[in-house]
């Protein structure tokens, strides 16, 4: 395990994360189509390594039954809905969410074994090794960080896809699905599209909002 660890991680989420918010405005569209065209939308989900709790908030909102998982950040965000050891042996996750948390794993290997214990299907995202590129040029490494200590290539996806008999598919060399599903490529790239977006939004509504229920769950009241 890299000996600079504890240092990287003295504040779980860095000052030159400035895409954080983006990130998330940008990745809930594209996750709540994924979900209704691919996954049972009135089932559970889990965000891993889901940071402020955020997108958690966020996907909730838009009516989908989303908690947060994350051992490291403080809940700002969805502090209610994070996942205990009840929820998770009810009856498991439809889809694991895991956004730019990969290239911060020690041991990959045993981090997606337990991403698995709670769900078969990962939706994440990290940006693929060019090939050819210079390692220390790199803008993905960050080092000022210290925090991104695993980086990968298209194959060692593959391989961690593989070794769990999982389906592998990735768009735009960001964004990969680990599945037991079989789906084709396009179908996969169709979720990024905006004009299916629209298609899909406008066929299978979403579920209602959770945000009211939320509240009168963590108040006692109704509204």
């Amino acid at each position: 395990m890299p000996y600079w660890l504890n240092e990287a991680y003295s504040s779980a989420i860095t000052s030159l994360d400035i895409g954080l918010i983006h990130r998330n405005i940008q990745i809930a569209p594209i996750l709540q189509v994924l979900i209704k065209s691919l996954y049972n939308k009135d089932a559970r989900f889990i965000d891993y390594g889901g940071g402020y709790g955020m997108l958690v908030r966020m996907m909730r909102d838009r009516g989908f039954d989303f908690y947060r998982q994350d051992i490291y950040c403080e809940n700002l965000f969805s502090k209610n809905f994070d996942v205990d050891e009840d929820l998770k042996n009810k009856s498991g996750f439809e889809l694991l969410t895991a956004f730019e948390v990969f290239e911060h794993l020690p041991d990959p290997i045993k981090e997606l074994e337990i991403m698995l214990s709670y769900s078969s299907d990962i939706f994440f995202s990290t940006s693929i090794y060019p090939k050819d590129a210079n390692l220390l040029k790199w803008w993905y490494l960050i080092p000022e960080t210290g925090q991104h200590v695993s980086l990968y290539s298209e194959e060692s996806l593959k391989y961690l896809a593989s070794k769990y008999n999982l389906n592998y598919y990735c768009f735009n060399n960001i964004y990969h699905l680990f599945t037991k599903k079989v789906i084709s490529n396009a179908a996969f790239k169709r979720v990024f599209n905006r004009w299916n977006q629209k298609i899909v939004n406008r066929i299978k509504p979403n579920p209602a909002s959770l945000l009211d229920k939320d509240f009168n769950k963590i108040s006692g009241t109704k509204m």
